[in-house]
């Protein structure tokens, strides 16, 4: 009896506002995330490159599962710090954290389901494995893990509109660790994996399938690489380095997947990304300017995939036969980004202008989502 009263005074909110936590914790979570992340990264590189996987318990599931438990440590090591100031239930949470704590037992439960699938049923090592349940669960609870950094920053009141790349950093990372948790789960069309061969053989000949599963995996990829820079541009004016921090970090999943066999193409996409940061700095793209946000989305999209069939000729030597492919499939992709720029930010509402009681004239901003417009770029209020 004692124990569930002392449980359910835990649980009970004392309702003080929730706190936040300073950049040095958010950055400490990140770089706990990113051990959790190459963990899988190592247990995806061996479920891709070794020929048999006998036993759940392995060398790459210790580095995965070990990551798990320090990060989730120190979440809860915060949530208890501000237990023993006297706060109890959603208060002692921080700004951000709650979907994260609360996936912690989501991912152990689900890491508990995946021992008793693997000893039941087998390992998979083709593409079922990323269509395992328990996998699936796994996978959702480790992102929100992961970028608590991101929920955290979202409304973090020192960072305003144009945060330092330092500030943001904890923030990009968690990000770029999550979008790594898409790209593994879409390996099946993930064009990051091609080698240079590859796509040049594929663009050189529009009969035997190769041309439409790369034109495929390259659609599948456009969005999973575009989709993150968009949201951010949505809430802040990126610091330079912004999208080649994401970018780095995105190639390490297929690379791990590849065994870094296809290094060219995975520097193409940071190159990439920093073709991205050069286009933010001409465009300034934001949710004010709508024409400059859908021009980024398309341009930065059809460099990206021109870089792709540029790079990969290059380093075979010549072009792919058909010119058809080779030429028409970066300008799809470009008009595929900016449909997803206008997906991600649709007409903005116009400016309602009024007179208040007194005769005074009044003007509200609307943001394209239709709420008000903020003094100091504080964003939608996360839940």
């Amino acid at each position: 009896m004692a124990v569930d009263a002392g449980v359910r005074r835990l649980l009970a909110d004392s309702g003080q506002v929730r706190p936040r936590v300073s950049l040095r914790t958010d950055m400490v979570t990140a770089l706990l995330g990113v051990w959790f992340g190459v963990g899988l990264m190592i247990d995806a590189w061996a479920h891709s490159n070794l020929a048999e996987l006998e036993t759940f318990f392995t060398p790459w599931h210790a580095a995965f599962y070990s990551g798990f438990a320090a990060v989730s440590a120190w979440i809860i090591w915060q949530v208890y710090r501000n237990v023993r100031t006297g706060r109890s239930g959603l208060s002692a949470v921080p700004d951000g954290y709650l979907a994260g704590l609360l996936a912690i037992p989501g991912f152990a439960a689900f890491g508990f389901a995946d021992l008793m699938w693997h000893t039941f049923l087998g390992i998979e090592q083709t593409v079922d494995i990323l269509f395992s349940p328990s996998h699936l669960g796994l996978i959702v609870t480790m992102m929100l893990i992961i970028t608590s950094p991101l929920r955290s920053a979202w409304n973090a009141p020192d960072l305003g509109d144009r945060p330092s790349l330092s500030r943001l950093l904890p923030a990009l990372v968690g990000l770029g660790f999550g979008a790594a948790l898409v790209s593994l789960f879409v390996s099946y069309g993930n064009a990051v994996q091609w080698g240079a061969e590859s796509v040049v053989r594929a663009f050189s000949s529009a009969d035997d399938g190769g041309a439409g599963a790369l034109a495929a995996s390259m659609i599948i990829t456009n969005v999973m690489l575009l989709a993150p820079v968009l949201l951010l541009l949505r809430r802040w004016r990126l610091p330079f380095g912004s999208v080649t921090v994401l970018s780095v970090v995105g190639v390490l999943m297929p690379g791990a997947q590849t065994a870094f066999g296809n290094v060219p193409i995975l520097l193409t996409f940071v190159i990439a990304g920093l073709v991205g940061d050069l286009l933010i700095r001409w465009l300034r793209p934001s949710r004010e300017r709508r024409a400059a946000y859908w021009a980024f989305a398309g341009l930065s999209a059809f460099a990206t995939w021109s870089l792709y069939v540029a790079v990969a000729s290059l380093v075979v030597g010549r072009l792919p036969a058909v010119p058809e492919l080779w030429t028409g499939a970066p300008i799809v992709a470009g008009l595929i980004g900016l449909a997803l720029g206008v997906l991600f930010l649709p007409n903005a509402m116009p400016a309602q202008t009024g007179l208040l009681p007194n005769g005074t004239s009044t003007e509200t901003g609307l943001l394209p989502s239709g709420t008000p417009a903020q003094t100091g770029g504080a964003g939608v209020r996360q839940t």
